[in-house]
């Protein structure tokens, strides 16, 4: 062996993974998954289903979801949460009293949905789903920022990003399907009560979570005061400067297949729900359906994903699932032309569990990556949000493409042919993947090259 040979790295194991599932920071994490997945489809793809069952148009449905925009609006004061502490929760620590607060914000949006209910009004309504999107968005800029800068090596972040993705799939089945059995005993405006309680599952996980020492403040790490002109730009362009310099060429690359990743998944989400009640499935068989299939063939997928990304390296598994992603709205197709056929569905929810779990995961994992520290929470929420802008622009027009494709057709031939069209909308984005399974990945800055992520040879 020569002087400059360096040992192989040992491959880790699906038995390595397992042990690290056990430390407390990961369980910390899917706890905060759990809450940071929580208001996403209350103020979206079952909020839909409530307002269908109140016998709203598909228009006024997709146009609704468009609150969801907060989603990708949270890199414009993303900047904010990483230059400053919240007033009085600040004391909990930099990244920790900005996740109690808006968690706080949250029930109570939630609380007013549960108050007004769509039948008091769709404005008022559609202003408390704001609320609560607003500050659900804030959250997952705050927790997306703790997880990557807990994490300490690359393969770490993977097996966070897992534990986030579990917490954070399970609470979209509760959203998506335990709610739908709760709704279908006790009703729509009881069961979001519910919800909001289950919110404290994330604030008790803020007081076990540890802060973690690269959150402090930026001017105690030697950078200027937000409120200074130096300070100000940092917080702004800082984040945008880093990345391009990072990533040169490859940037505008990255970002384009980010955006289209889960496009199909976005612009489907609004019809899917309204889709089941008129194909007329009820609420409690969508419910069980969701809880027991969809939650194993879900935890499967997550699974298979932080599998990958530690054996196999972030964009290998990130093209995998750009594969995986748009198959399972092909599958819904096929439930369109079935006639309701039970046997079907049940096949086409274990597909799409399986397939966004595993996707999901994939692009999550790669976007941690991508960050740097110092600009964790801006440059993430900034990644995260060109991940769903194009998709939540689109989505608004969802019911009214629906309609479109009916006319001449039955409503569920124009069901089948909307989703075939999303699942197509997913053939780009795989293409861009393919390009970035070319580029060698560098390491984050202020990270030691050998956490960069690998990508394997062999």
């Amino acid at each position: 062996m020569s002087a400059d040979a360096v040992p192989a790295k040992p491959k880790t194991t699906a038995r390595d993974v397992l042990r690290a599932l056990r430390q407390p920071k990961v369980l910390t994490m899917l706890l905060l998954g759990f809450a940071s997945g929580l208001p996403l489809y209350l103020v979206g793809n079952t909020m839909g289903y409530w307002m269908r069952e109140g016998g709203s148009e598909l228009s006024a449905i997709g146009f609704l979801s468009w609150v969801g925009l907060a989603y990708s609006l949270k890199f414009l004061w993303a900047p904010i949460l990483d230059k400053t502490d919240v007033p009085i929760l600040g004391r909990l620590g930099h990244r920790r009293g900005w996740m109690l607060l808006s968690q706080l914000v949250v029930m109570a949006g939630l609380a007013g949905m549960a108050i007004v209910k769509p039948e008091g009004g769709l404005v008022t309504f559609g202003v408390m789903a704001l609320v609560a999107a607003f500050a659900s968005a804030t959250q997952d800029i705050v927790i997306d920022a703790w997880r990557i800068e807990i994490s300490e090596s690359g393969e770490e972040l993977g097996l966070l990003t897992a534990g986030n993705q579990m917490g954070y799939r399970g609470a979209l089945l509760v959203t998506d399907a335990l709610i739908l059995i709760l709704a279908a005993s006790i009703g729509w405006a009881p069961s979001y009560w519910v919800m909001v309680a289950l919110m404290g599952i994330g604030m008790f996980a803020v007081f076990m979570a540890r802060e973690p020492a690269s959150s402090r403040l930026p001017e105690v790490a030697g950078h200027a005061p937000l409120l200074s002109a130096t300070g100000f730009f940092d917080a702004v362009a800082g984040p945008f400067i880093s990345f391009f310099k990072t990533h040169g060429k490859w940037a505008l690359l990255m970002l384009a297949a980010i955006s289209l990743y889960r496009l199909p998944d976005f612009v489907m989400g609004p019809m899917a729900n309204p889709f089941y009640a008129d194909i007329g499935f009820s609420k409690a068989f969508v419910g069980e359906v969701r809880a027991s299939l969809g939650l194993v063939s879900t935890i499967l997928g997550i699974a298979a994903a932080g599998l990958s990304a530690v054996r196999f390296g972030f964009v290998p598994t990130l093209l995998a699932g750009a594969v995986l992603g748009p198959g399972s709205n092909a599958a819904f197709a096929w439930v369109a032309y079935s006639g309701a056929d039970h046997g079907v569905f049940m096949t086409a929810m274990a597909i799409d569990g399986f397939s966004t779990g595993f996707a999901g995961t994939a692009l999550v994992t790669y976007m941690s990556s991508l960050t740097s520290i110092g600009y964790t929470a801006t440059q993430y929420a900034l990644l995260s949000s060109f991940y769903a802008l194009l998709g939540k622009v689109l989505k608004g027009f969802s019911g009214v493409a629906v309609e479109q494709l009916s006319v001449g057709r039955s409503l569920f031939d124009g069901y089948a042919l909307f989703f075939l069209g999303t699942a197509l909308a997913g053939i780009p984005a795989l293409l861009l993947c393919i390009l970035l399974v070319r580029r060698k990945p560098a390491a984050r800055p202020g990270e030691p090259a050998a956490l960069a992520p690998e990508r394997p040879t062999g």
